[in-house]
Parts: C-alpha cells; sequence; structure tokens
C-alpha cells in the first residue's frame, strides 16, 4: 500500500495509532469495517507508560487475537504489598478463581500492547491502513461525514473525507481543538517521576508501595516489574521541587539507587526512560459531536493509581467497535452511538471518583490529607481492620447504570451479578472454553437450564445471535454465581461488548426480540 498517496474516502478515519487507536482499528476489522489510522509518531511508543492491563483489558484484545502474545510475553499478578516506612502494613489479594480465563492484572509495556494491537490489525489485510509520521491538521464538518486534512510523511497536505472520525490522540487532542472542546474538571499539583531501569530479580510480581521510606524521606514510591527484566519505579517529588530538574539523570539515579539498597535489590542496573507525570480527573460531557467520537485520553484523563487509564481507553474501544460497526452496516439506527457516549462518560466519572481516593492517598494534596495518610498507616501498623483503606482499588469493569440499553426486569432474580448493564460472569463451558471468548462480535444468548426448541434457536440465529447453553452441573459457574435457581429455566441476552443487555425467566424468545428493536439495537 502506498506511504504518499490517501484514499479520498474512508467510512473510518482514527485520528491516533496508540493503543486506543490501534486496538479500534482492529476491532472494526473484524467486523469488516475499514479505518484509516494516523499516527504522528514513527512507529510504538517510548517507555513503558501505561503498563498493567487489567482483566477485562485482556479479554477485549482476545476479541482480536492479541490476547495470546500479550500474556505470554506479560507478567501475570493478582496482588501487591504497601509498607509504611520499611513495615509492610498491607498484603491485598485481587479475586481470582480457576473460571477465570486471565489472570486480573498483567504487566507489560505499553509499546508491547501496541504491536500486538497493531499485529492483530495487519490479519484483516487491507482493511486497516495505518499511516506513521503523519499528523491531523484540521477538521471541516461536512455533510454526512468530516474533511481531515493530514500532514503526511513527506511534509504535504492531503485530505480525507471520512464517513467517521474517532479522535484517539490523546491528552493534547488535535481534534478536540478543532472542534473547540475542552476537559472538564480538575488536576492535582503532585507530581511523580517515572522511571525505567533494567534489572535483574527474583522478587515475585506484586503491586509494590513504601510510604515515607528510608531510601526517600517523605516521598511515595511504587515498583513494578515487567518484561525483560525492566522495573518500573514512580516517586513522588517534592512540592517545591522543579520538575525539570526533577526528571535530570543526576536527580533520579541516587534516589533510585537509594530505595534499590534498602529493599535489597543488589544486582547491576541501568536506566532505560525517564518521565513525569501529575494526576488529572478531566472528560468531556459527551464522547460523540455528530460523526465525531473521541476515546481513551482524547475523552478523558484518569489518575494513574488504580490503573485506570488505559484500561478505561481499551473499554472505550470495545463499547465502540460494535456499535460503530452496526452503524454503519446498517443494522442499527444511528442513535445508538448515543449510548456509547452515555456509557463512557459515566465510565469515566466512575473512574475519576475511585482514582481522586486512590491519589488523595498516595499524593495527599494538602495538609490535612497527609495528616489523615499518615495517620491511617500509623494505625494499621497494629490494626488489621484499618488496612482494608490503603487497597489500591485496582481497575473493575463498570456497571452502566441507567443506559438506554438496559432491559428492566419483568421477574425477581436472586444475583445482581447478571443484572443488565453488568459485565457478564466469566463461564466455563462444557467443552472447557470461556464464555467470553464468545463475545466480541455477536450477541449471546444464553440459556439455562433448559435446552431451546429447534424454532426458538432458528429464530435467534436468524437475527445472528449466537446461542450457549448451561445445564445445572455440567455449567461451573452454574451455583458460583447463582444466575438463577437451579430448579428455574432462564435467558440472558449478553452485547457484543460482554455486557448483560436483559434476562427472561423461562425460555420465550419473543421478549428478548422486542427488547432489541425497543432498545433501538435492530431497525
Amino acid at each position: 500500500m502506498s506511504t504518499t498517496h490517501f484514499p479520498k474516502t474512508t467510512p473510518v478515519l482514527i485520528a491516533g495509532g496508540g493503543p486506543v487507536g490501534l486496538s479500534l482499528s482492529a476491532l472494526l476489522a473484524s467486523f469488516g469495517i475499514c479505518s484509516l489510522v494516523i499516527e504522528n509518531d514513527p512507529s510504538y511508543c517510548t517507555g513503558s507508560r501505561a503498563i498493567c492491563m487489567s482483566r477485562r483489558s485482556q479479554e477485549i484484545l482476545g476479541w482480536v487475537g492479541a490476547d495470546k502474545p500479550l500474556v505470554e510475553k506479560g507478567l501475570s499478578w493478582v496482588g501487591g504489598r504497601s509498607y509504611y516506612r520499611d513495615t509492610e502494613v498491607l498484603h491485598f489479594q485481587m479475586p481470582n478463581d480457576p473460571t477465570q480465563r486471565f489472570a486480573p492484572m498483567v504487566n507489560i509495556q505499553q509499546y508491547f500492547a501496541e504491536q500486538f494491537a497493531h499485529e492483530a490489525a495487519q490479519k484483516y489485510g487491507d482493511l486497516v491502513d495505518v499511516r506513521w509520521n503523519c499528523t491531523v491538521k484540521a477538521v471541516r464538518e461536512v455533510k454526512d461525514g468530516n474533511e481531515v486534512d493530514v500532514i503526511d510523511v513527506d511534509g504535504k497536505t492531503q485530505t480525507v473525507r471520512a464517513d467517521w472520525l474517532v479522535a484517539c490522540d490523546g491528552g493534547r487532542s488535535t481534534v478536540r481543538e478543532q472542534l473547540g472542546l475542552q476537559l472538564q474538571g480538575m488536576q492535582y499539583d503532585g507530581k511523580y517521576v517515572i522511571v525505567d531501569i533494567r534489572q535483574k530479580t527474583k522478587r515475585d510480581v506484586e503491586r509494590l508501595a513504601w510510604f515515607d521510606p528510608p531510601s526517600n524521606p517523605g516521598s511515595t514510591i511504587l515498583m513494578h516489574r515487567q518484561p525483560e527484566d525492566v522495573w518500573r519505579i514512580d516517586y513522588q517529588i517534592r512540592d517545591d521541587e522543579d520538575p525539570v530538574e526533577a526528571i535530570k539523570p543526576e536527580n533520579v539515579l541516587p534516589r533510585v539507587q537509594s530505595h534499590l539498597t534498602m529493599i535489597g535489590e543488589n544486582e547491576p542496573w541501568e536506566p532505560l526512560w525517564i518521565s513525569i507525570y501529575n494526576a488529572k480527573c478531566l472528560s468531556l460531557e459527551k464522547y460523540r459531536h455528530k460523526r465525531v467520537l473521541f476515546a481513551g485520553d482524547a475523552a478523558h484523563l484518569v489518575p494513574i493509581f488504580g490503573v485506570r487509564g488505559l484500561n478505561s481507553g481499551l473499554d472505550d474501544a470495545g463499547n465502540l467497535a460494535w456499535k460503530l460497526a452496526r452503524v454503519i452496516q446498517g443494522t442499527s439506527p444511528d442513535r445508538l452511538l448515543d449510548t456509547y457516549s452515555t456509557e463512557r462518560v459515566h465510565a469515566a466519572h466512575e473512574n475519576m471518583a475511585f482514582g481522586a481516593k486512590s491519589t488523595e492517598f498516595m499524593a495527599p494534596p494538602n495538609f490535612a490529607f497527609k495528616l489523615m495518610r499518615e495517620a491511617t498507616l500509623k494505625l494499621a501498623l497494629a490494626d488489621e481492620k484499618v488496612r482494608s483503606l490503603i487497597n489500591p482499588r485496582q481497575s473493575t469493569p463498570i456497571h452502566y447504570v441507567g443506559s438506554a440499553l438496559n432491559v428492566q426486569d419483568s421477574d425477581v432474580w436472586s444475583s445482581d451479578l447478571t443484572a443488565p448493564g453488568m459485565p457478564m460472569p466469566e463461564v466455563l463451558l462444557e467443552d472447557g472454553s470461556h464464555l467470553s471468548q464468545q463475545f466480541g462480535k455477536s450477541f449471546v444468548c444464553v440459556v439455562l437450564g433448559a435446552t431451546l426448541e429447534p424454532t426458538k434457536q432458528t429464530g435467534l440465529e436468524q437475527k445472528g445471535i449466537k446461542i450457549y447453553s448451561c445445564l445445572g452441573s455440567n455449567y461451573a459457574g452454574y451455583s458460583q454465581f447463582r444466575l438463577s435457581n437451579l430448579t428455574e429455566s432462564a435467558l440472558i441476552l449478553v452485547r457484543p461488548d460482554g455486557y448483560v443487555m436483559g434476562r427472561w425467566k423461562g425460555t420465550a424468545i419473543a421478549p428478548l426480540l422486542a427488547a432489541m428493536k425497543q432498545t433501538g439495537v435492530s431497525l
């Protein structure tokens, strides 16, 4: 494919070829939708950047086959430890059981995630066209789309007409600027230096945190192991320190050495990358503006604490891809895309709320917060009941409360784990595969405690709905998740992105099909 000539038109132009943009291009391609990706950088990012990939993110990448290399390369983990000075005050474990397909978290540098998403996209051939070293310059609304001026690799301006424009171009989004939009919210003054070093270690893969460690008094330090013998180290600098001076190697390396010595990591090491960060809780009011959609950091910025940044961006891509594909293919009205905005704006506010709590503990914004944190840490030395307050509250999938796609329950259920708007719990099927492997492209009907009659199966299959029956003891998650009483049969309709849309006692399919029309999913 030519690197100098651009197509005159494209169904979808994705501004930004980071992990969210590349993943979205692969997800759209899985539906047969073409996209043109414009990325300013010459290749994948440098430095570790976002490093903790949640179970949900692994699942989303699995929809396009990028999960296998990610898990093979990454370092999976289930918990972590926190220390006050040099004494452990918390050892937490995230929920994990044999029915799960993925570990709760996997540590991997962002550039690997970008590589694996890009490689997955390339498997779809000409459906994905990624242009490196190119920059979105201007955006103009036209009838049924947008004209996008792009500066190509030779410095020339080319114009592409896009039916849909998706801005995945980060916190300094050009598309957002072109539309005159601004992120709303707050940012914290506390700053963290981020350092990647290479050093061999025999430590377990855990999330490690030190508050006021003897190695760096008054600071907070985070450490994560990464592939290829890389440590990711984040440490807080004082409010009176100059950020420019703080990231100079002569100021960074002694602090790193002091901490490595304190924790007994004495192998030789070398620095790889140094950056600086401060926490932000910012979001657009809505993520759809006519035929322009926003995702990832272009739509919202959340604190790194609790690892909700990249993970929420991938959730944006997972939510948007199937909806945009259905609209382009003409199987759903374009108002379906309004639900992308409302659901993901709600998710951003939830993530910001949790992220703010974590930030206020990790990097107290004022003296009062510092005083409360120190009191909590001191109490945690002797009182186990206090230790839960130190838990970093890692990223979890959001409940889409009040979504227009949720079908209200008509029956009383014994569990809210499969309530409309909730992510469907993982299910180990009879053949040993996982239910989550069926998500990503089609609607799924989970049949509990019964087998559908052939006419009903045909009725669902004609609408493109996959059917999976779970019969009592053969269903590994049946009693564990209490999806229904064991004596009852039921249907659960799951959206392509793995979220429950509705559930009904019995096996009548008419309410299910009616719900798809009433919610605007089907024409």
